[in-house]
């Protein structure tokens, strides 16, 4: 007799398992790209490397290398994003709380360089005089022709001499400069303004027991208001209300929403984003005018739930906050555009494209619209006033002691989104935060972003550069993107005297510690963490090897698959072997060492 088998009770709303083999089951497997790709984001492996051909000049020798991609965004590449993280880390930290100035002094110019620098000086002096000299102009225009055929060729020479910059702008302009004036506005406080010392390391104080203290400054810069906005007002254990007037958690779906999408100015929410960048540029100048010193700082901007840009900065050195707060009050950017407050045209009819007179028109008129430069003739009358103010908001300051777990935490803090796009930190969920983003994008998609932009036709103006095809409300510039949001500028902004070494030069460093590691053995191994602005600086010179783009269907070049495996391999190995002579080095030091040394 053969008993029936027990049937299995599966609880209401959960899956039954598929039957294996089927096609169900099939699709559940692991895929093997995603298991390439983990594998070489877990060792740190570059996931897209660029092949090159490197071509010995000497030899002849021609031989496939691999650099990577070297992206700055997790979505394109995760480990070169992540390697791009840790060297922002990096620089910031080594230049955070330096006592000794990082500036490097040029050398002097050698006497060839100043002879050709001479002889320019000449042919300069002649190309003005000729303007002046009684001439045909025909036989005027023919000389000068000459001389700046010269002077081309004379910069050509300079160029190749150790001679950094340019001596003149690379293209001759001489078009009248439009002036504006510089005096303050009168709406805003007046600034300090001291004469600039050159230094940029901060003050140093003496503590107890001899000890000195150097500490620093972590900044963050947000903008004005543009409505309320649903807020987590979290005040150690106290949740306090918001201005709905009740407590939303830390993930509350309608955190960032306006509490009033009606009254909530997205025109100059949008225009804010904009002009953010040239805001922090100026915000920026006023603060070494007022401090009276050469601030230097290192930082990241970011984007707020409520989708406006902000921006945390490293200072190096300490000010007083009350200065710093005035000088947040004092900073604002003056957009001296044609007025473009109110919509003369709407998207679905634009002017239109008018061959014979090359120009845009009025669709119902045929009349040509202004042009850039007699819109900008208007802007020059004495009560004309600025198209746009752009201003600061809040801004909040709190000391850095160096060395401190706090100071890391910051550094961390400052680099924590450096690897996501801009709107990836504020991602939309629920549908209330997706309507505010809709309604903030709609407003960044009709107005102008740059006096190039297809969407100064709807406010009746035809922009600078005017040629046939624009289509406004379709501008391809970056501000109108949704990934970008109306901010435009770079995202990480380090001063030019922060730590007086670029990424490359911290790449270097990290080199020269493996390879005295390593004693030389396996660093040259490592051949996808060179850097393909560095490749091909051997001792041997720099134009001994010459590189170019490997084709995928070449015989030499192996399929990406192979080469991500081979370098997962060679990574792990390296690794191995680096750990391994890591340990060797900490035991050779501890048995050299004394017991008082290992106990301080």
């Amino acid at each position: 007799m053969t008993h029936p088998q027990p049937t299995i009770a599966i609880p209401a709303g959960v899956p039954s398992p598929p039957r294996p083999g089927s096609r169900a089951d099939r699709m559940r497997m692991p895929l093997a790209k995603d298991a390439l790709k983990r594998l070489a984001e877990e060792n740190g492996v570059c996931v897209r490397p660029l092949a090159l051909r490197r071509t010995d000049t000497v030899t002849g020798v021609t031989e496939v290398v691999e650099v990577p991609c070297g992206a700055t965004l997790a979505v394109k590449c995760k480990p070169c994003a992540e390697r791009n993280r840790r060297l922002r880390i990096q620089q910031i930290r080594e230049g955070w709380h330096l006592a000794d100035e990082p500036a490097i002094r040029p050398d002097q110019p050698g006497e060839d360089v100043l002879a050709l620098v001479r002889v320019r000086a000449h042919m300069e002096f002649e190309r003005e005089a000729l303007n002046y000299q009684p001439m045909h102009p025909d036989d005027r225009v023919a000389l000068i022709a000459d001389l700046d055929q010269g002077i081309v060729e004379l910069d050509e020479a300079l160029a190749e001499t150790n001679l950094r910059g340019h001596l003149t702008p690379k293209e001759r302009d001489e078009r009248p400069r439009r002036k504006r004036s510089t005096k303050r506005r009168q709406d805003s406080p007046d600034l300090p303004r001291l004469p600039v010392d050159p230094r940029t390391v901060g003050r140093a104080y003496a503590g107890k027991a001899g000890r000195t203290h150097r500490p620093s400054m972590l900044v963050t810069l947000t903008l004005g208001s543009h409505g309320p906005v649903h807020s987590h007002l979290r005040r150690g254990a106290y949740i306090a209300p918001c201005e709905c007037g009740e407590r939303h958690g830390k993930h509350d779906d309608v955190l960032g929403t306006p509490v009033d999408p009606a009254s909530y100015d997205y025109r100059r929410a949008a225009l804010d984003a904009i002009h953010f960048a040239r805001v922090l540029d100026r915000w920026w100048q006023n603060v070494r005018r007022a401090a009276g010193w050469n601030v230097q700082y290192a930082g990241a901007v970011e984007l707020q739930r409520r989708l406006a840009p902000h921006a945390h900065f490293a200072i190096r050195g300490t000010l007083p906050r009350r200065l710093l707060k005035q000088i947040a009050a004092a900073t604002y950017h003056q957009v001296w555009w044609p007025a473009f407050d109110r919509l003369v045209y709407s998207v679905d009819k634009p002017p239109v494209w008018d061959v014979d007179q090359q120009a845009y028109v009025d669709p119902k008129t045929k009349q040509p619209l202004p042009t850039w430069a007699e819109a900008l003739d208007e802007l020059e009358e004495p009560d004309s006033r600025p198209a746009y103010v752009a201003r600061l908001g809040r801004i909040d300051a709190r000391g850095i002691e160096q060395g401190t777990k706090d100071a890391e935490r910051s550094i961390r803090y400052v680099t924590k989104y450096v690897t996501k796009d801009l709107t990836d930190q504020a991602k939309p969920r629920s549908d209330a935060q997706k309507a505010h983003f809709d309604r903030l994008h709609a407003e960044l998609s009709v107005l102008p972003c740059s006096p190039t932009c297809a969407n100064w036709l709807l406010y009746g103006v035809q922009p600078d550069g005017v040629r046939a095809g624009l289509t406004p409300g379709r501008c391809t510039g970056k501000v109108h993107q949704r990934s970008t949001l109306g901010f435009t500028g770079r995202r990480v902004l380090v001063s030019r005297q922060w730590s007086g070494k670029t990424l490359a030069d911290h790449r270097a460093d990290n080199r020269a510690w493996i390879r005295a590691i390593l004693a030389g053995g396996m660093a040259d191994t490592e051949e996808h963490d060179q850097d393909p602005h560095q490749a091909g600086t051997e001792p041997d010179g720099p134009q001994r090897y010459r590189f170019e783009l490997a084709r995928p269907e070449d015989p030499d070049v192996l399929p990406l698959e192979h080469r991500i495996l081979r370098a997962v391999s060679a990574r792990i190995r390296w690794r191995a072997d680096l750990n391994a002579a890591r340990q060797r080095t900490a035991v050779a030091v501890s048995a050299t060492a004394t017991p008082l040394a290992l106990a301080a």
